[in-house]
């Protein structure tokens, strides 16, 4: 009995160990086919969708249309399947509620609305408007900066390269429905340094504008489709623009657009990566890129003005009058705008008329982080160019510049245009302006916490306008040397002399011609200065100033502080001995003997 007992007693161990091997046998078994259901249900094929995503970046840059094969059928098929089947741990996620200005929305209840990065918040009080349907994409890599996008240089000739852009993830619009609303959560690290950019706040922002424009509804007035976003900081103001703005609760945005100029910035290249403007239209390289296209619709006159700022000195008045002509020179038929401080004197003002420019007083508007009596002090005064309301576009071109060629094709491109400059910064000399008094105000009411970088309107508009578009540096074709070797400096002086012009326009740093003699540039004297020194630009200018009436050039005349200047940085430069020798030019400038007051 003893025997049989404890035989039982093992038996009855061994059965629950058993027991557990079968269960743990078959949970193995269990998590394995869930592996491969996942692997080869969920998981799309990466080689499609990588190609997918490439060619919607290159569809950015041009109209394309690509036919929908079978692997965009079954990666329809797996995305339709993924927002219905995947449970989502509601318990975990905040929950995002509809802002009370859409209470009384049309279409209440039948509305398809596009989720952009929403996946981790509860949504669920948006389905009383309608559909919500979740855009899937790839989140940018953390490893993806800014500079990426905007690089200090590009090979804009193509001598050795060609320009790219790298890609930026974008989902595959085309398996997705027409939506009457866009809802996207943007991120925002304010106040971290450099939160503005941001790559992947850069693509939210794409994403949910390249929705609104592909997958949006539109009406006679091009505005349909509705863009919300919630955002802590506001939406970036080069895609979302002020005066699309309807409507603002809290940290969210209502965003009417207008669906024509947001197509147009869809279409242009994802940063100054690429040129939006190529210097070789024959090659044909797109069709946003035809420069006939282009001409055809900047040929007449518009709303639209060329524009400089004279403001606290009549230094410039020189430069601004010598612009307007080199304007007209070019043919072009556009308003010529000055806007002018009363520091001008009336006899310059009327010069300044004689020239071809229509005058517009302003006020000042002083920098507030600007020492008093320094050179920036009043250069925010630039902000009244957004002002200037009664036209639709303007190019800014500053008036230290004279323009070779016809410039009126910059119509054609969108706030903000301009040249590169340093890094990823553009340079503020020539920019395209679209004048809004909302953005006036937005410039005006951040004067305190943006953070200019050289003290200056430059720095300041690099921070509000930080997704540019990038034009050829020969639109804005700086005088300087920095490399300073005989191939450059060969090379730009070829191109500030050639005749017919290469260049567009001539963008004289450092002292500027009229401050010199017209026998040499005087930059040549000055140790610190001479990275800007060169004759043939310098007699490119002169060539200019010539060819004007003689009562226009009396205003380009030496004073006697001017010119007793220039001769002690010429006696310096003897004793420091530059070996170019500048300094032993015998000056025959007749202005040197006809100064003025």
């Amino acid at each position: 009995m003893i025997e049989g007992h404890v035989g039982l007693q093992k038996i009855m161990k061994a059965t629950p160990s058993k027991a557990a091997l079968v269960i743990r046998i078959n949970l193995v078994f269990l998590a394995f086919f869930f592996v491969v259901y996942a692997a080869v249900l969920l998981q799309p094929s990466s080689s499609i969708y990588y190609e997918n995503a490439a060619s919607l970046i290159r569809c950015s840059l041009r109209e394309c249309h690509h036919k929908m094969d079978n692997g965009g059928k079954i990666m329809k098929q797996v995305l339709e399947e993924t927002k219905v089947n995947i449970p989502r741990p509601k318990g975990n996620m905040s929950k995002i509620e509809v802002p009370s200005f859409l209470n009384g929305v049309m279409g209440k209840g039948m509305m398809k609305i596009g989720m952009v990065n929403m996946e981790e918040d509860d949504v669920s009080q948006w389905n009383m408007l309608g559909q919500t349907i979740p855009i899937l994409f790839d989140r940018v890599s953390d490893l993806f900066k800014w500079d990426d996008l905007f690089p200090e240089w590009i090979d804009e000739e193509e001598e050795s390269d060609v320009p790219t852009c790298p890609e930026i993830p974008m989902p595959d619009f085309r398996i997705y429905e027409k939506m009457d609303m866009v809802v996207a959560k943007l991120p925002c690290k304010y106040p971290e340094e450099g939160w503005r950019r941001e790559v992947f706040r850069l693509q939210v922002h794409l994403i949910a504008a390249n929705l609104a424009v592909k997958k949006g509804k539109r009406d006679w007035n091009r505005k349909a489709t509705k863009v919300v976003l919630w955002s802590k900081c506001r939406p970036m103001l080069e895609i979302f623009r002020c005066n699309d703005l309807v409507r603002q609760e809290g940290n969210w945005w209502l965003f009417e657009p207008d669906m024509a100029r947001l197509q147009q910035k869809m279409s242009l290249p994802i940063g100054s990566c690429n040129l939006a403007l190529p210097i070789w239209g024959q090659q044909g390289i797109d069709q946003v890129y035809d420069l006939t296209k282009i001409q055809s619709t900047t040929n007449k006159p518009k709303r639209e003005a060329y524009v400089t700022v004279l403001h606290s000195s009549a230094s410039y008045v020189c430069g601004a009058i010598t612009l307007a002509r080199s304007l007209l020179q070019t043919g072009t038929k556009r308003d010529l705008i000055l806007l002018l401080d009363d520091s001008i004197p009336a006899s310059k003002r009327t010069a300044l008329s004689a020239a071809g420019w229509k005058l517009r007083f302003i006020q000042r508007i002083r920098n507030p982080r600007a020492e008093n009596g320094t050179y920036n002090e009043y250069n925010y005064s630039k902000f009244r160019l957004w002002q200037l309301t009664e036209y639709n576009k303007v190019i800014f071109i500053d008036a230290d510049i004279i323009v070779l060629r016809n410039l009126d094709l910059l119509f054609h491109f969108p706030q903000m245009s301009a040249t590169g400059n340093d890094v990823y910064l553009f340079n503020s000399g020539i920019m395209v302006i679209e004048p809004s008094n909302c953005t006036f105000k937005f410039l005006m009411d951040h004067r305190e916490d943006i953070v200019s970088y050289n003290g200056g309107d430059q720095g300041y508009l690099n921070e509000v306008f930080v997704w540019w578009h990038r034009l050829p540096r020969r639109v804005n074709f700086l005088k300087n040397f920095w490399a300073n070797t005989t191939i450059e400096a060969s090379v730009k002086n070829e191109l500030f002399g050639a005749d017919p012009p290469k260049l567009y326009a001539i963008h004289y740093l450092g002292w500027k011609p009229w401050l010199c003699y017209r026998d040499y540039d005087c930059n040549w004297d000055v140790a610190d200065q001479r990275v800007y020194a060169s004759d043939v630009a310098h007699e490119r200018w002169w060539r200019v100033h010539d060819a004007m009436d003689g009562r226009l050039q009396r205003f380009c005349g030496l004073t006697k502080v001017r010119r007793t200047y220039l001769d002690w940085e010429r006696r310096k430069a003897r004793k420091i001995g530059f070996p170019d020798e500048h300094w032993k030019i015998n000056v025959t400038d007749p202005r040197r003997k006809h100064l003025v007051a």
